[in-house]
């Protein structure tokens, strides 16, 4: 069946639109779904772990909420690229936060310490040799700070959230923690690992561009 015509809309046409009258603001939703479906879709289809029927309710899902938080922060878009554009991202942040929520909803943190799964599961391209040699010495560095240097409360957060990914409600959630004392207790690890890492004559900038 094909797809209703959507109608075109400038950055100043899609804010008016969404500030309209009930009605305007309705076809203007409806458009954006479309085309957040369809441009989200096309980004999820890459994903092989995800089969056609989980990929297509995710996308809905992410797309409506990607709706909600598009129409409150409206008032935000600065303008600087397409409207659409603009959502567009908003969509793709709801759906990657919904699959690391479920990628993560049988973890265990313990688990995952232990088995040492989480230290240096670092994504990022493949380097050439000399590349491969800096980062490795400069994993073997950053995993002996995180291991002798950080408390285990600490090291579970540091390896869920800023390693492994785990969404942070989650991480505070299964820690028994409210989020501000997961951000204090992240910033004393930041503080450890700032002050270690200057010790061995590195900084966290000279450590991140290792898994650019």
């Amino acid at each position: 069946m094909a797809e209703l015509a959507i109608t075109k809309r400038t950055n100043e046409e899609w804010l008016s639109a969404l500030s309209g009258d009930e009605a305007t603001v309705a076809n203007a939703l409806e458009d954006l779904r479309v085309i957040l479906l369809r441009g989200l879709k096309h980004a999820l289809n890459a994903r092989a772990d995800l089969d056609y029927d989980r990929m297509d309710a995710l996308a809905e899902d992410a797309v409506q909420d990607a709706l909600l938080t598009i129409r409150d922060k409206a008032d935000t878009f600065k303008g600087n690229s397409m409207f659409t554009t603009w959502a567009h991202k908003i969509a793709v942040h709801k759906a990657l936060s919904e699959l690391r929520r479920k990628r993560w909803k049988d973890a265990s943190l313990d688990d995952m310490l232990e088995s040492g799964s989480g230290i240096g599961m670092f994504r990022s391209s493949k380097p050439g040799p000399e590349g491969q040699m800096v980062r490795s010495q400069t994993m073997t560095v950053v995993q002996d700070i995180i291991k002798n240097e950080l408390t285990d409360r600490q090291k579970q957060a540091m390896v869920a959230l800023k390693i492994q990914g785990m969404p942070i409600q989650e991480v505070a959630d299964r820690m028994g923690m409210k989020r501000n004392a997961l951000y204090k207790l992240m910033h004393d690890a930041r503080l450890k690992l700032k002050k270690r890492l200057a010790q061995e004559g590195l900084t966290p900038e000279d450590v991140l561009r290792q898994f650019e």
